[in-house]
């Protein structure tokens, strides 16, 4: 098991630098700055920027170093409402799957690597009883309530099934992101003038 965390921990490393040098080479590009240049840049691969996109928010919901509002948002400025809705749910049910197997296949160290002691412990308790578990994952998923990326790998130290947990994760999440994706597009044509 002590194999297992340090490669997680370099995964997350890997993750984090790449994210960092990404940033600031698309700041440096004026990509950050400028909401159309970043549309353009994007629209230039084609009918493969769906498919970077959405392999993008597959990596940061299944390694989860990085806030997943700061990709929400990118879909959302990039692809506008309905299709930042459409590849933003795509990509998080897929990456919430490869996170519940994850922590299937490697338990508590993974978790142990992606999260604090402290987080863990306020919700770990919660997974005494499956059934139980089983109903607040669901509200919670439904209802961003609580750190999804977290309560996907405590499910996956669950007896919940493969099918259970993607029925829930694909029933519950349009809802969220939805209402997640609109906030954003309502914040940002008010602030900025971007829609």
């Amino acid at each position: 098991m002590k194999y297992v965390r340090l490669t997680f921990k370099i995964i997350a490393w890997l993750v984090i630098i790449g994210t960092i040098v990404l940033a600031v080479y698309l700041y440096q590009k004026g990509y950050l700055t400028d909401v159309k240049k970043l549309r353009t840049a994007m629209h230039r691969y084609g009918a493969w920027s769906p498919l970077i996109f959405v392999l993008l928010q597959i990596i940061q919901v299944a390694i989860p170093v990085l806030p997943g509002g700061v990709s929400t948002l990118a879909g959302v400025v990039i692809f506008g409402p309905f299709w930042g809705f459409i590849w933003n749910y795509i990509g998080i049910c897929i990456g919430s799957v490869l996170g519940f197997h994850i922590a299937k296949r490697f338990g508590r160290p993974a978790l142990e690597t992606f999260f604090s002691p402290k987080l863990l412990e306020s919700y770990e308790h919660r997974t005494n009883s499956n059934s139980k578990f089983a109903k607040y994952f669901a509200w919670a998923i439904f209802l961003p309530i609580a750190p999804d990326d977290l309560l996907c790998y405590l499910a996956g130290t669950t007896s919940m099934s493969y099918k259970q947990f993607t029925l829930i994760i694909v029933l519950g999440k349009p809802a969220s992101i939805l209402a997640y994706s609109l906030g954003l597009t309502t914040i940002l044509s008010k602030l900025l003038g971007i829609g």
